[in-house]
């Protein structure tokens, strides 16, 4: 089977696709990939057919603009500002899609690649199999992801009217993008104000989802669903640089701290802040500069600053991990059986921080905002001495391990390879 996948975001957005377009490929499809200029290097290194779109998700994270948006936190906001960069860039995208889905067999998408998907799949009756790494289908079990967990003792019919609001927050900003892109490059009928949901190409296969069912269980309300365990793209053939295995080797493991791709406008203060919290733990310490542009010119000797280093080799060897929340990396803290410490800066990182709280692996979230020394401290403390949350999180991690999620997609895929086509 020809299958193009479409992943649209940061690094942590795409990657899991990139895992799960390796396994498909290896079960003998033949796959190729959808995805923004600056990740050539990660898709083609897998061995996978990579097909751009314009964007380059790291230069718009680490602009003024966009620096300034994250750390007021403002979901809103950011969102309006990325749905402008979106409309400018729709008609491109879809343009990359038609070049990208000739011959093509399967559609995948995940949310941010969601309304080209749709598009393309209608038009050129392209079966379409939406795999999305966090809850996007409405549910009455618990609020939408944007939403405060705790506003869930409000009722099933709240929760469910939270997801609804998720979806039009998401769409509504990429909607005059959408139009203009069917008329002016497909030709095809403009999708409904209130979205593509309902579209006959999303219902006619599963929706997937690329997280643990220990995580967050199937709602009962879920229908046409799968939680199939989290897309993991493993290190193997990764080698370590040997001053990061010389630290490993000196001493107790230390404790994980980044940020991933989320910016700071004052990342010398936020380096100050974290160096006087683990002074105060007397913990050693992995540092992360990541897109966020955390540095330090001159460190202690119990502390090393890393650039990238892959999560799945590296969180296993730490004692606790500290970062941002995004999916793909909360998944990796799970995975690695480690207390988990989230400091949510927006978006749907709140959800996860409250999820390492309610599973009891690791410290409450603090947000961005209301970081301080004493807060990182003390819930670095707490991450690194009860037992109870150690016992806990190494639990879930030995049961995440026991998973294998990319392999359960690649069943599925081939019980749509053997279905005939009806559209």
């Amino acid at each position: 089977m020809r299958i193009l996948t479409i992943a649209l975001g940061s690094q942590g957005d795409v990657q899991p696709y990139v895992a799960l377009a390796k396994g498909l490929q290896a079960d003998g499809h033949s796959v190729r990939m959808m995805t923004h200029t600056n990740y050539e290097r990660l898709v083609t290194s897998h061995g996978l057919e990579f097909y751009p779109v314009k964007g380059n998700v790291q230069e718009i994270v680490e602009s003024p603009e966009m620096r300034a948006l994250l750390e007021k936190g403002n979901f809103l906001a950011i969102n309006a500002h990325t749905s402008k960069l979106a409309q400018a860039a729709a008609i491109d995208w879809v343009q990359a899609g038609l070049i990208a889905s000739q011959d093509v067999d399967l559609i995948v998408a995940g949310v941010g690649g969601l309304n080209v998907a749709v598009a393309l799949a209608e038009k050129l009756q392209i079966p379409l199999l939406p795999a999305f790494l966090f809850p996007f289908t409405p549910t009455r079990a618990f609020p939408g992801i944007l939403f405060p967990q705790s506003l869930g003792k409000l009722g099933g019919t709240f929760n469910w009217l939270s997801h609804l609001l998720l979806r039009q927050i998401m769409w509504q900003g990429f909607r005059k993008a959408d139009r203009l892109a069917r008329q002016q490059v497909l030709n095809i009928l403009a999708t409904s104000f209130w979205g593509p949901y309902k579209s006959a190409v999303m219902h006619r296969y599963p929706t997937i989802y690329g997280f643990s069912p220990s995580v967050i269980p199937k709602p009962a309300d879920w229908h046409n669903t799968e939680i199939v365990g989290d897309w993991f793209l493993d290190a193997s053939d990764w080698t370590p640089p040997a001053d990061l295995v010389e630290f490993l080797q000196s001493g107790a493991p230390p404790v994980y701290i980044g940020f991933g791709s989320m910016g700071s406008r004052k990342p010398e203060e936020t380096a100050d802040l974290v160096l006087q919290a683990i002074n105060r733990t007397g913990q050693r310490a992995i540092l992360q500069a990541g897109w966020g542009g955390l540095s330090k010119a001159d460190v202690p000797d119990n502390i090393l600053m890393v650039n990238s280093i892959p999560h799945t080799w590296l969180f296993p060897r730490m004692t606790a991990v500290v970062h941002h929340g995004g999916a793909g990396t909360t998944a990796a803290g799970f995975r690695a059986g480690v207390p988990s410490i989230v400091i949510p800066f927006f978006g749907d990182q709140p959800f996860w921080g409250q999820r390492v709280a309610d599973l009891g692996v690791g410290a409450p979230p603090i947000p961005r905002k209301q970081l301080t020394v004493e807060r990182l401290a003390q819930a670095i403390d707490r991450a690194v001495t009860d037992p109870q949350i150690r016992q806990r999180a190494a639990e879930l991690g030995a049961k995440i391990r026991a998973e294998n999620g990319v392999g359960t997609v690649v069943s599925i895929v081939r019980s749509i390879d053997c279905q005939p086509d009806v559209l």
